[in-house]
């Protein structure tokens, strides 16, 4: 988690406790030390974050602090309201239910509480015939942020099942399908994998090694017609074995 991160999440644990909470279990919570914690709170200060409290007492945060006022253009805020109603209306029901929370914190903060107040200009429509994504998306988001491996069934276009330990790396959203770019061990290559095909057996605690950065490059690198996945994706392709890209990854 980087630093900014961990601000914002520091805020939103402080925003949901009524009482203070000292520095150790606010480093408990997010995974650091209670220093780290307590430059944390010195940077908020400076931020105009209204942060009450001290060491050794606890720390809590005043009621009515809200992001401020954010210049968004008209034109920004369609985008915005477009993008957001995409998500909302195709994407598996943890990611919808974020895209409705975040515009409306959006709109709260432009109009300063108001959702009534300068509406953008577009909606969303999703066709009536939009397969839903399958919750299990959800899973697979969080084993790739955790940079886990995962146990899968996958299904392919013959309808022959295989069990399989991948790699996961990013989930690539068409209009009508969603696809995970994913390390098959059992391939030893890159693989794409349909979400609807696939069920999520178990996030593995085993990291897989290198930086995921790196292995998004070698894939791009690899698989420049990458968005023409969704027909090729059950055609077998060879790529380098998982030693090489193994060893590519350490030199990073």
């Amino acid at each position: 988690m980087s630093r900014t991160s961990r601000l914002f999440e520091l805020l939103g644990v402080l925003r949901a406790r009524r009482m203070p909470v000292t520095a150790p279990d606010l480093a408990r919570e997010l995974g650091v030390s209670p220093r780290s914690i307590y430059r944390d709170i010195d940077t908020l200060r400076s931020l105009g974050a209204p942060i009450e409290g001290q060491a050794g007492v606890g720390y809590s945060l005043k009621e009515g602090f809200f992001l401020p006022d954010l210049a968004f253009s008209p034109d920004e805020l369609d985008a915005l309201t477009l993008g957001l109603g995409w998500v909302r209306q195709r994407a598996d029901p943890a990611l919808a239910r974020c895209s409705e929370s975040a515009l409306a914190k959006i709109f709260s903060a432009k109009n300063n509480g108001s959702m009534s107040a300068q509406l953008p200009a577009v909606v969303t429509a999703a066709s009536t015939s939009e397969p839903a994504v399958p919750p299990q998306a959800a899973l697979l988001r969080d084993a790739i942020r955790r940079q886990r491996k995962v146990a899968i069934s996958y299904e392919d276009a013959q309808g022959s099942l295989s069990d399989r330990v991948i790699w996961p790396i990013t989930i690539v959203y068409f209009d009508d399908v969603r696809v995970l770019a994913a390390w098959c061990e059992r391939r030893h290559a890159f693989r794409h994998f349909r979400i609807d095909r696939l069920r999520v057996k178990t996030i593995l605690e085993e990291r897989y090694p290198g930086r995921r950065q790196s292995i998004v490059t070698q894939w791009r690198q690899q698989d420049r017609d990458w968005r023409s996945m969704l027909t090729i994706s059950d055609t077998p392709k060879r790529y380098q074995s998982a030693g090489a890209l193994t060893g590519a990854m350490s030199k990073e």
